[in-house]
Parts: C-alpha cells; sequence; structure tokens
C-alpha cells in the first residue's frame, strides 16, 4: 500500500510527550498469538510440578492486565453530526469490533450539530439504561452538565475524536495533540503550495481557516497551534479575515466556501481542518473552475469524501487518521470503565484486536490542564496519513 505517513513529526513529538502509542492492526495484533498457543502443550508436558503451581499465578496477573470483562455492556455512541462521512465511518470501525468484543453500540446522534440535540441523545441514553456514553462533543461546555448528569446516574463517560471538559469524562481517545495536527496541517499546506510553485519562506501567502465551530474543542485547538507555527516558521503568511465557520453542514460548507472565493478571489491557501468543511470547500472551489494549480485548499476529511476532488485536479493533497479504530477504541474504553476497571496516568489498557494502549495526562491537550488520581486522562492514536492521488485508492473510508 502506498501511504504518506507524516511519521517523522509524529515519533518526534511522541518522543518529547514519552507517550507509547496504540498497537497495530487487529490482523497484526492477533497474529503472534497462534504459535505460543500451539507450543503450550509441549511445555506443559515438560514443565516440573512447582511450574504446574505457579500458572494460576500468571494467568490471574494476565486477567488484571486485560482488566474486567467488557461483554454485555451497551456503549451509546454519539457523533457531533449524523451522515458525515467521518463520523460514519467510526461507526462501521466501532461495530465490526463491538462484535469480536461482546458489547452493544448504539450509535445515536443528530443532522444538525447543535448542543440542544446533544443533550438530548445524552438524557435520552440515561433513561434508557445504558452502561456507557462515548461522545464526540461539538461545544464541550454545553454538554457538561448533561455529561456529570450521567456519571451522576452511574453510566461510564468516555470522549472521542472532540473533547469534553476533563472533569465531565474518564477517558479521552484522540487524534494527536494540538501540536501534532497543527503541524501537520501547515506541512500539508507548505507542500501543496510548493506544488504550484508557491515559496512559502519567502513569498506572501494569503489564507484563511475554514471550519465548523469555534466551540468545537479539537478544532479550534489545531487552528490554534497551527497559528502559533505560521507565526513562527511563516512571518510572511498573512492571515485575510477571520475564521469561517460552517456549523458541519454540507450546505452551509459549499455556500461558506463560496463567499470565501468571493470575498477573496486571489487568496492563496484555505485551511479546513473538518470534514464537512473541506469537501463544501472544494465543491464551491470546482464550481468556479478553480484548480490545485491556482489555489492551495486542504485539510481534513476521509479519503472517499474528498477522491472525486482528488481525481478533478481540485487539491494536492489533505489527511485523516483511521477514524474506524478511534471510534472503536472510544467504545471499547466506555465499556471498560463501565465494567469497574479503574486506571490511572502510565498504565497500559490491553484493547483486544487493537493492541496497548497508554493513559496520557489530560494536559497532553490542553496546557494546564489537571487529572484526576484515577479514571482520568487522555490516549492517543498511533499514527496520522496524509492523502493524495498516489494513495487515496488504497482506502475504503
Amino acid at each position: 500500500m502506498k501511504m504518506k505517513k507524516v511519521m517523522s513529526l509524529v515519533l518526534a513529538l511522541s518522543m518529547a510527550l514519552s507517550l507509547t502509542a496504540c498497537g497495530g492492526s487487529g490482523e497484526q495484533a492477533a497474529a503472534p498469538a497462534a504459535e505460543p498457543e500451539a507450543a503450550a502443550p509441549a511445555e506443559s508436558e515438560a514443565a516440573p510440578a512447582e511450574d504446574d503451581a505457579a500458572a494460576p499465578a500468571e494467568t490471574e496477573a494476565a486477567a488484571e492486565a486485560t482488566g474486567a470483562d467488557v461483554s454485555g455492556k451497551t456503549v451509546v455512541f454519539i457523533p457531533k453530526v449524523t451522515g458525515n462521512a467521518f463520523f460514519e465511518a467510526a461507526n462501521d470501525g466501532a461495530q465490526k469490533y463491538a462484535a469480536d468484543w461482546g458489547i452493544t453500540v448504539d450509535y445515536q446522534g443528530s443532522a444538525t450539530a447543535g448542543v440542544a440535540d446533544q443533550v438530548q441523545v445524552i438524557n435520552q441514553a440515561v433513561a434508557s439504561g445504558a452502561d456507557a456514553i462515548c461522545i464526540s462533543t461539538v461545544d464541550a461546555a454545553g454538554v457538561r452538565d448533561a455529561l456529570l448528569e450521567a456519571q451522576e446516574a452511574g453510566l461510564a463517560v468516555c470522549t472521542w475524536d472532540s473533547d469534553a471538559q476533563s472533569d465531565a469524562r474518564a477517558l479521552m481517545v484522540s487524534q494527536g495533540t494540538p501540536e501534532i495536527l497543527g503541524q501537520m496541517l501547515v506541512d500539508m499546506s507548505v507542500d501543496a503550495l510548493e506544488k504550484r510553485g508557491v515559496d512559502p519562506k519567502n513569498d506572501e501567502v494569503q489564507y484563511v481557516w475554514h471550519y465548523s465551530q469555534a466551540t468545537v474543542t479539537d478544532q479550534n485547538s489545531w487552528q490554534v497551534a497551527g497559528e502559533a507555527i505560521i507565526a513562527k516558521d511563516y512571518p510572511n503568511w498573512k492571515k485575510v479575515a477571520d475564521n469561517y465557520y460552517s456549523n458541519q453542514d454540507a450546505e452551509q460548507a459549499v455556500s461558506t466556501g463560496a463567499a470565501i472565493l468571493d470575498a477573496y478571489p486571489d487568496i492563496d491557501l484555505i485551511i479546513c481542518n473538518d470534514s464537512t468543511a473541506l469537501p463544501g470547500q472544494l465543491k464551491a472551489a470546482q464550481n468556479k473552475g478553480i484548480t490545485k494549480d491556482d489555489m492551495t485548499i486542504t485539510g481534513f476529511a476521509t479519503p472517499m469524501a474528498i477522491k472525486e476532488y482528488c481525481d478533478a485536479g481540485v487539491l494536492y493533497e489533505w489527511g485523516l487518521w483511521d477514524c474506524g479504530i478511534q471510534g472503536a477504541l472510544g467504545c471499547y474504553l466506555a465499556a471498560y470503565m463501565a465494567a469497574g476497571n479503574e486506571v490511572k496516568v502510565g498504565d497500559k489498557i490491553s484493547v483486544p484486536g487493537i493492541g496497548d494502549c497508554e493513559v496520557m495526562a489530560n494536559d497532553c491537550l490542553t496546557e494546564g490542564d489537571t487529572t484526576a488520581d484515577t479514571n482520568n486522562g487522555v490516549v492517543l492514536l498511533p499514527e496520522r496519513v496524509v492523502f493524495d492521488e498516489s494513495n487515496v485508492n488504497d482506502y475504503n473510508f
């Protein structure tokens, strides 16, 4: 598979953060187990009696490392908005793994990315008798009270993609720190600018950001980190306007994209750190006959949502991560907490079919954030991917 992974950045920052990322795919994680099982009978026959006596202790230790059984738990899996390719792919991944884990993932959301809609789904989860919630929030402050009430009612609460306030959830499954993802957005911008003959270091680059909402924790943090990187490394770049927002509405993303192009027809760069804004912005550009050699548009979205624009020559590259793994991992951790397991920073959680994940402190995402002594922290995904015409057909989400 051809894949341009931004691994050098991830490794450098990962070393700085001293993190241990999650393991590989389900196939990779499962393969080594077959060999020890095949060898076990011969070893047990040859083993002395005292080794046999030690076996129960070893089994008990392994059980403790794996944690209490999650089977039978029901997790209400809440996206920011339904009908979006990113969130639907995350649900596909969660459902696939849930069948193996013996948990129920109840995908519940709204076609409107609104706080009131998410609060209603949270309250429904509590009323339904669910064991846990795994949510990507549209507004961390806006859903805080509802999540706190869910916790008080006995539900485990985890987040994924876009965080809640850290006191309103146990674990967060993040696609990367703001610094990692802000750098990725800038790096893709620079690479695409260079491909069309712009010198990012010396030319004035007029740019703007287009994403969902200022209240969305993840996207806003990436934009802030990206701005800091631009100010440091590309001081000649000029931000021509305040951020544009399209509220994760597909039609609004196109109209907002068109408004940007009407207001700034000669703009060099539009960064869309949102899986709805990026295809909308590309559609608006395509409607005006703009190609990747006229203007640079990049950001985050699923490969299949952007493939048609890549094939049509509207952009050079964009990026993302495996949202199927992210959704599945978030649901597993929610079930894991609901099963009564206790974790603290530095602990590793063994996730069947995915691998070992380390719990990190909350301040790896938000500077100055505190972390409770137990059952509170962040788990990072291991890698991100840059897509272009050379590898887009290697993916099906």
